[in-house]
C-alpha cells in the first residue's frame, strides 16, 4: 500500500485525522446556537458565573499591564504565583503542596488536554466517571484514547459510584482513572473514604488518577470539598486539576493550574512549552491577587449560590413530572423528567416556548439521556422568573 493510500485511510473527507473529524459536536453549544437573537431569554446552558471578574482582580491586571508585563514568562507560570498557590493550598489541604509540583496553565481545559497528551497513548482506555462533562471525554479521543464510564447511580439518595464496578472496567490497557469531584453535572462529591479505596487500586496497578477539581470551592456546608491531594503522596501517579474560572469569576482569563509528582515535571514542562508556551502574565498577576485577597469573595459567592440552589431544587421537586436531588457541590441541577426520551428535542421545546436556556442531558453521556442540567450561578429574581416559566411545562 503506497503513502498516499495509508493517509487517506488514516483522514477523514476533509483531510483532517479521522479520529478529530469523528468527535461529536457540542449538544450545549447546540442548544445555545438555537438561542443566539432571542428576547428577554434567561440563559442557564453554560456552566459560568453571571458575575464580572471582581474589580479588585481587574485592577490587578490593568497595573501589570500598564507596567509592561506582556512578554513571555517561565513555562511553569510566573514564581510568585506557583508560590501563592502553594501556601493556598497547603493551607487548604493541611498538607504541604511545594510550588515545585505546581504548574500554572492557560485554563483548567488546557491542564486537562495536557495531561491526555502526556499519558493517553491510541488505544490506551481512561475510566472516567460518568454523567461527565463532555470536554473531559473528547480529550481521550482525541488521543486516540477509549473512555470506559463508570456511571453514577442515581437513586433515592442521591448520586453513588459503584467502585467494585468501576475497578471492574479496568484491564491492561488501562492507562487511569479520572474523577470529576465536585461533578459537573451531577453536584455529587466522593468521600475520603472512595478516593482512599481509589488511590489504593491505582497504586497496586501502576495506573493513574487523574482528579479534576475544578469545583473544589463550589461545596455546599463545608470550605473546600474532599481532595485526593489531601491523602496522596507527593509521588504517587495522581495529577489533580484546577482554575481560576469558577471559584474567583475569571472565565474568560483562561487561566488554571495542576498538581502534579515531581517526576512528571519535566516532561509537562516541554509540553507546555510545545502546546502554549506560558500563560499571559498579566492573567497570572491578576490570578496572584484573586487568590491572596479573594477570601471572602468566594465564601460570598458560595453562600448565594447555596441560597440559589435551593430554591431551584424546591421549585423542581415541587413539579409532578421532575426527579432532582439537592447537589452537594458545583451549581448545577441535574434533572430526570418523566417520559423525556430526547433531551436535545426538549431543551429546543422548552427553549421556543419559554426563552428559558438549558442543556440536555445527553451531552454528559450516553446515561445522561433523560435528565437536563440547570446552571444556578444566577440571581434569585432571574432564577425565581425562570422556574415560573418552565412549571406550566414540567408539571
Amino acid at each position: 500500500m503506497n503513502d498516499s493510500k495509508i493517509s487517506n485511510l488514516l483522514s477523514g473527507p476533509a483531510g483532517a485525522r479521522a479520529t478529530v473529524e469523528g468527535l461529536g459536536a457540542s449538544l450545549i453549544r447546540d442548544v445555545g446556537n438555537a438561542g443566539m437573537g432571542m428576547d428577554d431569554i434567561v440563559a442557564l446552558w453554560y456552566g459560568e458565573p453571571d458575575l464580572p471578574t471582581p474589580a479588585f482582580i481587574c485592577d490587578a491586571a490593568a497595573r501589570s499591564l500598564a507596567q509592561g508585563d506582556t512578554f513571555y514568562t517561565e513555562n511553569f507560570g510566573i514564581p510568585e504565583l506557583r508560590d501563592t498557590l502553594s501556601t493556598y493550598m497547603t493551607a487548604l489541604y493541611g498538607r504541604t503542596i511545594d510550588a515545585g509540583r505546581i504548574a500554572v496553565t492557560a485554563s483548567g481545559m488546557s491542564a486537562t488536554n495536557l495531561m491526555q497528551q502526556v499519558l493517553t497513548n491510541p488505544g490506551d482506555n481512561v475510566v472516567v466517571s460518568a454523567p461527565v462533562w463532555p470536554n473531559l471525554i473528547e480529550t481521550i479521543r482525541v488521543m486516540g484514547g477509549e473512555p470506559r464510564f463508570a456511571w453514577l447511580q442515581f437513586g433515592n439518595r442521591g448520586w453513588n459510584l459503584d467502585l467494585e464496578q468501576m475497578f471492574a472496567m479496568v484491564d491492561g490497557r488501562t492507562r487511569a482513572i479520572l474523577i470529576n469531584s465536585p461533578s459537573n453535572p451531577t453536584g455529587w462529591v466522593m468521600n475520603h473514604d472512595d478516593m482512599k479505596a481509589v488511590l489504593e487500586f491505582a497504586r497496586a496497578r501502576g495506573i493513574w488518577v487523574l482528579s479534576d477539581e475544578v469545583y473544589a470551592r463550589m461545596v455546599y456546608g463545608r470550605k473546600v470539598a474532599p481532595s485526593f491531594l489531601e491523602i496522596a503522596e507527593p509521588e504517587d501517579r495522581l495529577v489533580v486539576v484546577n482554575s481560576f474560572s469558577k471559584s474567583w469569576c475569571m472565565t474568560g482569563w483562561r487561566l488554571g493550574w495542576l498538581t502534579a509528582p515531581p517526576g512528571l515535571m519535566p516532561t509537562l514542562e516541554k509540553m507546555i512549552e510545545f502546546h502554549y508556551s506560558c500563560p499571559a502574565h498579566f492573567s497570572q498577576v491578576a490570578g496572584v491577587t484573586a487568590v491572596r485577597d479573594g477570601e471572602s469573595f468566594v465564601t460570598e459567592t458560595v453562600d448565594r449560590y447555596r441560597q440559589a440552589r435551593d430554591l431551584v431544587i424546591d421549585r423542581l421537586q415541587a413539579m409532578p413530572t421532575v426527579r432532582v436531588h439537592r447537589p452537594e457541590g458545583a451549581f448545577y441541577a441535574f434533572f430526570a423528567v418523566e417520559g423525556m426520551d430526547d433531551s436535545l428535542a426538549r431543551c429546543k421545546d422548552i427553549l421556543r416556548k419559554t426563552h428559558v436556556g438549558l442543556a440536555p442531558g445527553a451531552a454528559f453521556g450516553e446515561k445522561g439521556e433523560g435528565f437536563i442540567r440547570l446552571c444556578f450561578a444566577s440571581t434569585l429574581d432571574r432564577l425565581d422568573d425562570a422556574m415560573d416559566r418552565l412549571e406550566p411545562l414540567l408539571s
